[in-house]
């Protein structure tokens, strides 16, 4: 019998399995039918004695060891009688025997038309194969694990459940793929595992999964086996309007986003190091106060697993797992689906741009670069420390777009604001002369990026009809958010960074020095309707030095609450969808900071809690009112009554809805002068109703009074045939409600 073993045996690969530089293992473990009979053989080092039985445990044989202390066993037994089930029995001491079906009696669960679509780009659901997957087959409980590594020699699962040992669970490469697999018999939900991965220079690098959907807590980095198959969505109805929605009806919807880091919106005050909710825990408080302030849209910073607190989440090492720093996966879908039962959509910070050096991370995953551009030209951010996804490589274009829609389908995310699309769109961004090559143009325009975002904009669409993808993008790139087929990239909306940047530059300068610089206010309407833009006050503008929004405003205290109250009111009526950072609305006094809780305690000082009551009033309005949404991208929607008067650093506009009923006339005066006969000129005859002012002194304004309904008077002013007079008062938005007249 040893000798038709010794005949079976390819010596070569005997060989190699030992030294752990074995890609096909299943070549040469496991059962094989050789000549009239069959082989048994198994590597098991440091077991004293290996047994087979069939699935119940009979007909018992022992196995031979090929050469002493190698822990290869080996039988050749006649007769075809065994089949692919049967159990092994692997003896380590006296009273220490694991039994187990054999890993490499099982067939690979990832087929050629998965590689092929996969190697193509286009297998958008790569993620349901790659990964570590708990499965069922034939019987036997397992875990499938799959990971794509085409440089390396050879490539083991270690893990907890192994002694993290990497000779006993070597992985086979699929024919060309790059992609290597293995069933492994009774692992479970829970088990933490990386891969080791031999590289074709000899070194070993010890690699957590890519496609992995559950990390360690920090600073601990493997990867966890999880299943997110087992939780029960009650969601059903938010779904199914959601698909029902367009891109033209999504935009003409209101749409009113609070973006929050959730480890320091609040933190827990009970002596633990973190202080930080779970996804839970943080679901109902977060949802009441969306609710209460008039939000539409939560937006979420840096969800995917991330090592350093300090990143935000904008260097992702787990783009398939939500962080553990709040909970497991589940967890995080009890958050949006908490959200959609309280009609509140769900957007995600998305990071396609650039990935971590860190050494258990994607950099050089297989000893060579493989989700980087191995040009260190186009290969890394030199100012950002971080590397560039090689968009050229369909497998890594693929790893990206079937990430964006693992999150939209997957986890019922409603929305994906993708971070740095100029750093994507651009070769040379945040590059000196000779550190970024050009295209084969010449020119800096990244073609691979542009080919991958109307890729994802396309199948994003189709995918998942209804979803949101919002460009971050700050430069004055053209069709951002037109449609694939007229050559623009596809994004739904663009963040308004132009206007951003304009507007605060404006509100920083001393109310003497605005009138010189009234081009700031004005021009965005220049540029409005090029693109679906978002107004944006971000978190990126109360951080590293650029203080708080409360105190970028200039005067004495009551005047810098005075400012943002008018900033946030122009904000508001000017088109574009809207958002703000947590701590804005109740005009927090310092920088944000990851590492503490929103200054709450400010609630209980008149001026923050007056602040707050105003952004709520705003949310409540902007919702009331068509007005302020339904025509954001149409031309018609917006109109200057008066744009010109710099001297006073005033303005007037109006915005129209779906209606010529409850259209709004916006007065705004940027200075701290009240102008007791103030004229504005306006669109029509009638009766206009004020509905809102900041200046209320229950806002903490001074409290100017007009009368409530004021009715025009024809008499030209500002190329109009009516006008208003009114008491127009200091630093100040004032919001009149009309009906239009022919």
């Amino acid at each position: 019998m040893q000798e038709k073993l010794d005949q079976w045996i390819n010596w070569v690969e005997y060989d190699e399995l030992l030294a752990g530089q074995h890609n096909a293992p299943h070549n040469l473990l496991g059962l094989h039918d050789f000549g009239k009979g069959q082989v048994f053989t198994v590597y098991r080092p440091a077991a004293q004695k290996v047994f087979v039985t069939d699935s119940e445990g009979n007909h018992k044989i022992e196995l031979e060891q090929v050469e002493e202390g190698s822990g290869f066993f080996g039988l050749y037994v006649e007769g075809k009688q065994y089949t692919s089930r049967y159990l092994l029995h692997i003896q380590y001491g006296e009273n220490d025997v694991v039994v187990t079906a054999d890993p490499y009696s099982f067939q690979p669960q990832i087929s050629s038309h998965d590689l092929y679509y996969f190697a193509e780009g286009k297998h958008y659901q790569i993620y349901e194969k790659l990964g570590a997957h708990p499965m069922t087959i034939d019987g036997v409980d397992g875990v499938y694990f799959a990971v794509w590594a085409p440089h390396a020699r050879a490539v083991s699962v270690v893990g907890n459940f192994n002694m993290w040992d990497g000779r006993l669970h070597p992985m086979r490469t699929l024919e060309v793929s790059g992609v290597y697999e293995l069933f492994i018999p009774g692992v479970q939900v829970g088990s933490i595992y990386k891969y080791q991965i031999l590289t074709r220079t000899g070194d070993i690098l010890m690699k957590s999964d890519p496609y992995a959907n559950c990390a360690e807590l920090r600073p601990n980095n493997a990867s966890v086996v999880t299943d997110i198959r087992d939780y029960h969505w009650t969601d059903q109805k938010w779904m199914e309007a959601r698909k029902q929605e367009t891109r033209n009806s999504l935009r003409q919807k209101p749409m009113s986003v609070y973006e929050v880091h959730l480890g320091s919106w609040r933190k827990k005050d009970d002596g633990t190091e973190d202080g930080f909710y779970t996804y839970r825990e943080m679901a109902p408080m977060l949802a009441d106060y969306l609710e209460e302030m008039g939000y539409t849209h939560v937006e979420l910073m840096g969800i995917a697993e991330h090592p350093f607190d300090g990143s935000w989440g904008y260097q992702v090492t787990g783009y398939y797992a939500p962080t553990r720093r709040y909970g497991d996966p589940q967890d995080f879908m009890y958050f949006v689906d908490y959200m959609h039962q309280r009609g509140i959509s769900v957007i995600l910070d998305w990071v396609p741009a650039h990935f971590p050096r860190d050494a258990y991370g994607l950099a050089n995953f297989d000893g060579q670069p493989l989700y980087e551009h191995p040009d260190k030209r186009r290969g890394e951010h030199p100012h950002w420390g971080t590397l560039i996804f090689n968009y050229s490589k369909r497998e890594v274009e693929n790893f990206l777009l079937a990430n964006g829609l693992f999150w939209l389908k997957k986890f019922h995310v409603d929305g994906l604001r993708v971070d740095a699309v100029a750093s994507m769109l651009y070769l040379d961004y945040g590059k000196d002369d000779g550190e970024w090559l050009p295209n084969e143009d010449g020119g800096k325009e990244n073609y691979d990026a542009i080919r991958l975002f109307r890729h994802m904009n396309e199948q994003f669409e189709k995918q998942a009809p209804g979803t949101m993808i919002i460009a971050e993008e700050s430069t004055a790139w053209a069709g951002v958010t037109a449609p694939v087929e007229l050559k623009g990239l596809g994004f739904l909306f663009k963040w308004n960074m132009g206007w951003m940047n304009d507007f605060l530059e404006y509100m920083k300068l001393d109310p003497y020095f605005r009138s010189f610089n009234h081009n700031h206010l004005t021009f965005s309407m220049q540029y409005a309707y090029s693109e679906n833009f978002i107004q944006v006050l971000s978190h990126d503008e109360v951080v590293h030095g650029k203080c708080s929004m409360i105190n970028k405003m200039p005067g004495e205290l009551d005047d810098k609450f005075a400012n943002l109250r008018t900033a946030y009111g122009f904000m508001y009526g000017h088109p574009g969808k809207k958002l703000l950072f947590m701590g804005q609305e109740f005009a927090q006094y310092r920088e944000w900071s990851e590492e503490r809780s929103l200054d709450w305690e400010l609630l209980g000082e008149e001026r923050n809690k007056q602040m707050q009551d105003f952004v709520k009033e705003l949310n409540h309005m902007y919702q009331e009112y068509d007005a302020l949404y339904v025509n954001d991208y149409d031309p018609m929607g917006f109109e200057w009554m008066s744009c010109e008067n710099a001297e006073m650093s005033t303005v007037s506009f109006v915005r129209r809805g779906a209606s010529k009923k409850n259209q709004l006339l916006f007065i705004c005066n940027f200075t701290p002068v009240q102008y007791d006969d103030f004229i504005t000129g306006v669109p029509c005859a009638g009766k206009y109703t004020q509905i809102l002012s900041s200046d209320d002194e229950c806002f903490g304004g001074t409290g100017v009074k007009n009368k409530k309904v004021i009715t025009a008077k024809k008499e030209e002013c500002d190329g109009k045939e009516y006008s208003l007079a009114m008491h127009l008062p200091p630093l100040s938005v004032t919001v009149y409600r009309f009906d239009y007249k022919e």
